[in-house]
Order: C-alpha cells, then structure tokens, then sequence
C-alpha cells in the first residue's frame, strides 16, 4: 500500500508545509509542532484513510497512524521536500546537525546503515529494473529489437536510474549520515559529470594539484557514493561547529565540496570502486562457479543468514550485477528461502495435532507465500527446530538447482514471494520457478518425513486438532503476563484518546511500582523505538504487542531509560527488557504503561484477567484464538 495521497491530505489538512515548524514520528503516530493550531482542519485529518486518530499534547499535534507510520512518514517527506530541514530526531535535535546514533558494535552500525539508506531506494529499483527485465524478456522472446527507437526509448526509462544511482544514493545516504542530502548530491554528480567522463576516459593521465586522479567509471557503482557522503557529514559538521551561523548557508557547503570533492576523485572514489570490484567479484565467482555446492550450501544457510540481518551487506552487490550485467544470481536464492519457509509450515499444517499448531501454520504459511516469512519463521520454524530442519532441506533442494543451473533475477522488486515473481522474468525464469518449486515441495516433505515436537507451543500438551467437544478451560487461553510490578489500570482510564479508544487494539495498562520491564510471554522482539520507551514482540502464538511505557515520553528522547534487548531478541517470559528510572520520569510524564495487542482483529477475544495491584509475571490478558471460538460453539 502506498500512502502518497494520504501524506499530502494531512499535510494539507494541518495547515500546508509553511505551517509545520517541526516533526517526527514515533512507533504509532506523526507529531507535529505547528505555527498556528487554528489552521488544523481536524475534519479533513480525521478523513484520511490512513489516520486512525488524532490528539493534543501540549504543542504537539499528533495525527495517529499506527504500525505503518513509518512509511506515513516517508511519504511526507519525500511529497514535500521541503520538510526535512524541519524534522527532528525524537530528543528534538535537528536531523541536519546530528550524526546518526545508532547502539551495537561496527558491524550492527554497518546494517543497520544499509537498513536505513536502500529501501527508500527499493521502489525506484523496482520500478526501473522490472522495465530491463521485461525489456529483456521481449527481446529474447523475439518481440523487440534492441535497435528500435521504442526499445532505446524504454531502455532509457529503465537504466537511467541504475546509471545515476551514485546520486540518489548519496541523496538517501545523506538523510541517514544526518548531512545536507543536496549537498551530498551535488558532490555525487561530480563523479557521473560528462566532462569528468570524459577526460578520464581519454587515456591521458590526469592530476589534481600536482596528485594523480585514478581514471575509473562511477556510473552505476555504490561504494564510491557511500564513501564520500560519509566524509562529507564528517566534514560538514566540523565545520559548522567552528563556524558561525551566519555561514552556514553558503561558506560551509563551499568548504565541505572544496574539501570532500577532491579527496574523493584523489582517494575515495578509487578506493571504493576497488571495494566494490573485488568484493563483488568475489561474490560472483561464488555463486557463478561454486554450482550445486554453493547451491545448497547457501539455499540451506539463507534463512539464518537473513535472522542475523547478514545479508543486508549484499544489497550494493546486488544493486551493482543489476546495473552493469542486467541480473543478478543471489536473489532468485531469496525466493527459494520463502518458498522453503513456506513448505515447512504447510508439512506442519498437514501432520499437526494439535489445532492451535495447524491453524497457526496455515495462517503464517499463506503470509509466507506472500513474502512474509517472519512470522512463521520465528513463530513455528524456530521453537520447533526440526521444522526449522526441514525448511533447510527444502533450501538446500532449490539453491541446488537455481545455482546449478544459474538462474538470474532480472529486477529488485522488495518481495521474493508469489508477488515479487516478475521480478525474475527473464531468459532463466523456468529454472527459478523449478527451484522455488522444488524448494517448496522438498520442504514439505522433509517436514512430513522428519516430523516434529509441538510441545513448544502448546505448553507441552499435545491436543487433536478436534476433539468434537467445547474446549472453554481458561488454561487453553494463550496468554500475556505482566511486564510489571503495580496497579492495573482500565484501557479506557489511560490519558492518551489512541489508547482509551482502542485506535490500536484492545489490552490493559499497569501503572508500575518499580523500573524493572519485563517480557509478558516468550517471544521475538519485533522492535525497540529508538527512545526505547516502546517494545514491539511477537509470541509464539502470532500475539503482536505493544509494550508502551508512559504516555508521551517519546519526548524524553531515551533519557531515563535503559535497553536489555535489541531487535530481533529471542526472549522468555519474566526476561529483563527495559530499565526506567522511573522517578526522573515520573517528575515530568505519566508512567502508566500501556500493554496492546495490536493484531487484535486476529483473535476472538482479547480480555483482562486481572485488577487491582498485579506483580510481574502475573496473568494479564487472556487472547482467544478463531478456532478456539469455533470449537468451543460445536
């Protein structure tokens, strides 16, 4: 779903970009700071599909969106460019003068600045790559010439991108190293520059001040850009600590392109071109020659890799085969990796005893097929490891045949399941459709033949799938403890409208006694916002919920609280995640703590079980399943 319409109606709705002086976004809602609140047209902010609520605190105007705000939140910024000198880190320092903080060691920093800088990416990729893999699938189906002006037309549509991507990717790199994203392009048009290209392509050397400047091309090439917008921010902010505001504007970008422009073309540029080359050669020899091996090796290995966010340091290689060679032999391997998740998780369906078991395999092995693999992944494949087994069996199958047969992925479309297929449109299409199909088909069946323990998410009781009787005992509820010691409060008591009224699902709230937030179930945590003032998990049983602590405290900035965990965490019930020094808080925010789950839709019931003082680990919300329901009325 794209969210370009609704991003302009509530910019329009909150009065036009000249009225908002400030924003950012937390994990549920848009919040703006606006010049005049009288110019709030709260009607039209209501209409917007995407809006789910909206609220006043203090100066803040919040327009609450939910789980996909982040994506809100792109849409606002990239329709109105205008607006990113206004955004604001969560603490309220500005996103051009701060540098991107992120925790953890090289490299989670070094993932985590591919997770920012590429999938802003990701929808131009798509687009523009789909047009060179169809165009390649006409030609090689005899449909077009590659001299037609109508192919020469087309072909320009799609490889303009790939050709300038030095420049949008210093655009997108910029707004995640916190620098000026025009400077930052300006400098990356220096490497595309005709004029550059074509002294050195001439053959004769060339020399910067007496220093010799390496003759490369950096058309289409990823690393160059990188290097250099991350000198640049480095470059920028030391300036502008030394130098006065007034200078800011024009001195400073001056300096910054007089200081990084020449280091780059002397040093970085080379560098990074010799970078990428080597490394992507590398990766290529791999998965060109290495065959069946490589095959399996990496077909049977690909979902953990992806757990540990590992392959995150392929996309520039990825992006690179797409722009010089037109395909790439990598991602085919990620349609097999979904298809093997989800032949795992129908062989579950299929052999399952227990109802809970099968009704969540075929829930998360329909998402699965869709390109949505987490759910399955660490709520079935992973607490059942032989399951998890069985899916690498099914990957060993497919990688085997796509990387023995050496299929390609023509286009880069940000979904390897059933949607992501024209994706792969090309010359070897019937080989990657074998692989996936072999990948699901092997993982099934391994699944069926190695069997598995459900004890893991049924509590160690194995139930039938029907037992033909109404099963209505409170112990066949799943359920969520309490992440804290304190006093239950009411959902409808919570002073924040997106709670009381449910905007974002149904749960309870405890206002606690103490700091110490724990996990409420065994689980997966989803996210940890940056403030660390919010938890997102998953349990076992597809639960999705919120750990919200204090009401408007995203404005704290993180001060005050500590994180136990990190994204993508395995956690058990009672495990410490968050440390609050709940009377700093407290001086300044309301501390209840807001427990939601927010995939409520997907259960029958979500009901408190609890009042009055609760400890940690105390029963809280029982959630009902669908089937449980339907059971229960035969």
């Amino acid at each position: 779903m794209t969210y370009e319409k609704d991003a302009a109606a509530i910019v329009a709705a909150v009065g036009g970009e000249e009225n908002i002086t400030s924003l950012y976004h937390c994990i549920t809602r848009l919040r703006f700071t606006l010049a005049d609140r009288s110019q709030v047209d709260e009607a039209a902010v209501r209409a917007v599909p995407a809006v789910q609520a909206i609220n006043q605190s203090g100066e803040q105007f919040q327009v609450i969106i939910g789980n996909d705000v982040p994506k809100v939140f792109d849409a606002v910024t990239t329709g109105h460019p205008g607006l990113n000198r206004k955004v604001v880190t969560a603490d309220g320092a500005d996103s051009d003068d701060a540098p991107v903080k992120q925790g953890g060691n090289v490299v989670d920093r070094f993932f985590g600045f591919l997770s920012q800088t590429f999938p802003p990416l990701v929808p131009a990729i798509a687009g523009a790559g789909l047009i060179k893999g169809l165009l390649a699938l006409a030609v090689w189906l005899g449909w077009m010439s590659t001299e037609t002006q109508n192919y020469q037309l087309l072909y320009a549509l799609g490889d303009g991108f790939f050709y300038f991507l030095p420049i949008l990717l210093a655009i997108s790199a910029a707004r995640t190293f916190k620098t000026n994203v025009f400077v930052a392009g300006a400098l990356s048009a220096a490497l595309v520059y005709p004029g550059l290209v074509t002294l050195l392509s001439a053959g004769d050397p060339v020399h910067f001040l007496g220093v010799p400047v390496t003759a490369t091309t950096y058309s289409y090439t990823v690393i160059p850009s990188l290097l250099a917008v991350w000198a640049l921010s480095w470059v920028e902010r030391g300036l502008k600590r030394i130098m006065p505001q007034a200078l800011h504007l024009s001195v400073v970008p001056l300096l910054s392109l007089l200081v990084v422009g020449p280091v780059t073309l002397v040093a970085l540029g080379p560098l990074g071109s010799i970078i990428g080359e080597q490394i992507s050669g590398g990766l290529n020899w791999l998965l060109t020659h290495g065959g069946v091996f490589s095959g399996i090796l990496l077909g049977a290995l690909l979902s953990l890799i992806i757990m540990t966010g590992m392959h995150a340091a392929l996309v520039p290689f990825i992006l690179g085969n797409l722009a010089t060679l037109g395909s790439d032999p990598f991602l085919p391997l990620t349609y097999v990796q979904v298809m093997s998740v989800a032949g795992a998780l129908f062989g579950v369906a299929i052999r399952a005893r227990s109802g809970k078991v099968r009704a969540l395999s075929l829930s998360t092995g329909l998402t699965a097929l869709m390109g949505v693999t987490e759910p399955g992944l660490f709520g079935l494949l992973v607490p059942m490891r032989k399951v998890f087994l069985g899916s690498m069996v099914g990957g060993a199958i497919g990688g085997a045949i796509s990387l023995g047969f050496n299929a390609q992925a023509y286009a880069l479309v940000g979904n390897s399941g059933l949607p992501g297929l024209p994706g792969l449109a090309g010359a070897t299409f019937g080989w990657s459709a074998l692989a996936m199909g072999a990948a699901f088909v092997g993982s099934l069946i391994a699944v069926c033949v190695i069997g598995f323990d459900e004890s893991p998410l049924t509590g160690g009781v194995v139930e039938p799938a029907s037992t033909g009787t109404a099963r209505a005992a409170e112990d066949d509820l799943a359920t969520v403890k309490s992440p804290a010691n304190g006093t239950v409060v009411p959902l409808d008591r919570v002073n924040d409208p997106a709670f009381s009224g449910a905007t974002l699902g149904k749960g309870i709230a405890v206002r606690p006694s103490d700091g110490e937030i724990v996990a409420p179930f065994t689980g997966t945590v989803v996210t940890v916002f940056p403030t660390k003032h919010v938890v997102g998990l998953i349990s076992d049983d597809g639960i999705e919920l919120l750990v919200h602590v204090g009401i408007d405290t995203v404005e704290l900035g993180g001060k005050g609280f500590t994180a136990h965990v990190k994204d993508g965490d395995r956690v058990r019930t009672g495990d410490p995640m968050l440390t609050v020094d709940l009377p700093a808080v407290s001086a300044t925010h309301d501390v209840t703590t807001v427990i939601v789950v927010t995939n409520t839709p997907a259960f029958a019931g979500v009901e408190p079980v609890v009042s009055g003082t609760v400890r940690a680990g105390d029963r809280l919300l029982a959630i009902e399943s669908l089937e449980h329901a339907l059971e229960a009325t035969r």
